[in-house]
């Protein structure tokens, strides 16, 4: 059996004031080509499906032309659940039309699918909640898939007291997991978990999140379940939530996060992006390698010196967004600002990266620093310009300044 793992789709997604969303037809449509192409027989989509809980029409006008196609018109079937930025109530409202095709959407973890035969020859031979065992016409055997969309405290709170609350919410999905895989994951079948959380090994340092990712914090706080949480007759758990191709461990078998289909915050600047293609078959381990994505415009974060090495750059590297450091002496002046705005449409930060005094770059200023508020960066601003701190005079007179509309 063939299967694509893909996750965080993230549809709707802009970057600042630039829409994304004619990538993503053409990054979704190379997805569709890949399926075909290696005759794929099963489709994971492993959550944060749309950017936002409302989605925009167009996006989800998209969403519904993607899994139609990537769907084969009803022939292979698609297990997609919600991440930590879809409505649970939105991914699901389609399931019982899209289901006729297929196309399975979960999101809750008390939802049922129903068990019975479509017209498409798909079986779905049983169901639980936070599981469901299908038959594909062309496979003798079974896939049985362990769902576990995203759930936040408000979702898992009956299950939960008031005692060690994150140990108790790995322990709660951890013998939720167990049980299923016990009752219904033999060797006779293919074995499979979907989820949507933050993945670690026990007492292993933590992975970045992305920074358009919102952080995942789980009841009481926790950014984490272990790997060891995957019951051992699992073949392959299929994650997402990191924007990043990460194989997280190997044991109890391979746990591995796709990486988003796009590149979405300058965090992502350099990465390849790609789906997975898993060949699967019962009782025996997995064999699963990355496809790269090329659709859709890169991410560079660039540094220049001078105008004409900035010019010559953004001429080579017409197609992407970049995050463009100037370093200069001064404030960057208005007329190489217009310079590098007209040689590119795709620049979407300007930072000035002032020198001191001696002609050094003032390196206590980085990108990260734009997060700050306006009085803090003028402040650090003045203090690289002068050598010292504006007096309470400037300072009261920028804050007039900044308050008027």
């Amino acid at each position: 059996m063939k299967i694509l793992h893909t996750a965080d789709w993230h549809l709707g997604k802009r970057l600042q004031e630039y829409s994304r969303l004619e990538e993503q037809h053409k990054v979704l449509q190379e997805i569709i080509d890949i399926a075909d192409k290696e005759q794929v027989d099963l489709i994971l989509l492993a959550g944060d499906i749309f950017d936002s809980f409302n989605p925009n029409h167009e996006a989800v006008e998209l969403l519904y032309k993607t899994l139609k196609r990537l769907s084969n018109n009803g022939k292979r079937p698609i297990i997609a659940i919600s991440g930590n930025h879809d409505s649970t109530q939105f991914i699901e409202a389609p399931d019982p039309l899209a289901r006729e095709m297929g196309i399975f959407f979960y999101s809750k973890y008390d939802s049922l699918i129903p068990t019975g035969s479509l017209d498409n020859g798909i079986q779905i031979l049983q169901s639980e909640a936070g599981f469901v065992e299908l038959k594909i016409p062309k496979h003798e055997f079974p896939v049985r898939i362990i769902l576990a969309p995203y759930a936040n405290e408000l979702l898992l709170k009956t299950y939960l007291g008031e005692g060690d609350r994150e140990q108790e919410f790995r322990q709660h999905m951890a013998i939720r997991w167990e049980l299923l895989a016990n009752k219904y994951c033999n060797n006779k079948g293919v074995n499979l978990f979907v989820g949507h959380f933050f993945f670690a090994k026990e007492g292993e340092s933590l992975e970045a999140e992305p920074e358009s990712e919102r952080p995942i914090l789980h009841v009481g706080g926790t950014q984490a379940l272990y790997t060891q949480n995957i019951p051992f007759q699992i073949q392959y758990a299929a994650l997402g939530h990191l924007h990043r191709y990460h194989a997280v461990a190997k044991e109890p078998c391979p746990i591995v996060y796709s990486s988003s289909p796009l590149a979405y915050s300058f965090s992502e600047a350099d990465q390849e992006k790609q789906v997975i293609l898993i060949e699967a078959v019962p009782g025996k381990a997995v064999n699963y390698s990355p496809i790269a994505l090329k659709k859709g415009r890169p991410l560079y974060r660039k540094t220049f010196q001078n105008l004409e090495s900035a010019l010559e750059w953004l001429e080579n590297n017409p197609y992407c967004f970049v995050e463009l450091t100037y370093v200069t002496e001064h404030a960057i002046d208005a007329s190489t600002r217009k310079a590098l705005f007209k040689a590119h449409d795709g620049i979407v930060n300007l930072i000035p990266q002032i020198k001191n005094s001696l002609g050094q770059e003032n390196l206590s200023f980085k990108v990260e620093d734009l997060e700050k508020d306006m009085l803090s960066l003028f402040k650090m601003y003045y203090q690289s310009e002068k050598g010292l701190e504006p007096n309470t005079e400037l300072v009261d007179l920028f804050k007039e300044i900044i308050s008027q509309e």
